[in-house]
């Protein structure tokens, strides 16, 4: 599930056959994202259901549940998805919803967490890949890659650095799930 640039989704893409897994279907809350020209243009089917087209997000959510049960996948991962999902989306999905966090959770949950590792003087950043639970970025950690901090350098160098450890991370992680070695129930 995507809803930004794709660069989660192309790092998981090109990396499913060495890593054992396949996606089968790109879904979206963003018409205009670059994930989806990605994903076309990369012969996966793609999914948009723009979130703005719903009164209430119970709807949307009803219609992201619908085309994901179609789709009947083992995992569903989160590649830069920028909602939050509500109560009954999550315990639908329950101990098969993967996320990729741009920090060493549980420091630094939400959004903007470069800039808040550098001014809390954070000696080591990084990425986590953990279960989605009712608790935003607070669900049960799978995996983390870390780095040590430059205190000179901007946020957006920092995040540079830590989105390439996402793209080793994350498609390290789905490969682990795909021959079984993770899994939670």
């Amino acid at each position: 599930m995507v809803s930004g640039r794709g660069s989660n989704l192309r790092a998981l893409q090109e990396q499913a056959p060495e890593y054992g897994y396949g996606i089968i279907g790109v879904v979206s809350n963003n018409p205009a994202a670059p994930a989806v020209d990605y994903a076309r243009a990369e012969g996966l089917a793609v999914h948009v259901i723009d979130h703005r087209l719903f009164a209430a997000r119970a709807a949307f959510e009803n219609a992201l549940v619908a085309t994901l049960d179609r789709l009947a996948p083992d995992v569903i991962a989160l590649a830069g998805f920028l909602r939050v999902l509500g109560t009954d989306f999550v315990d639908h999905y329950q101990g098969r919803l993967l996320n990729i966090h741009p920090s060493l959770l549980p420091a630094f949950p939400g959004l903007d967490t470069h800039r808040r590792a550098l001014a809390a003087g954070a000696r080591v950043h990084g990425a986590t890949v953990h279960l989605v639970t009712h608790a935003v970025d607070g669900g049960p950690i799978i995996a983390q890659a870390g780095l040590t901090v430059d205190p000179k350098e901007s946020a957006v160098a920092l995040g540079a650095r830590v989105l390439a450890l996402e793209h080793t991370l994350y498609p390290y992680v789905l490969g682990r799930w795909a021959r079984g070695e993770v899994a939670y129930h």
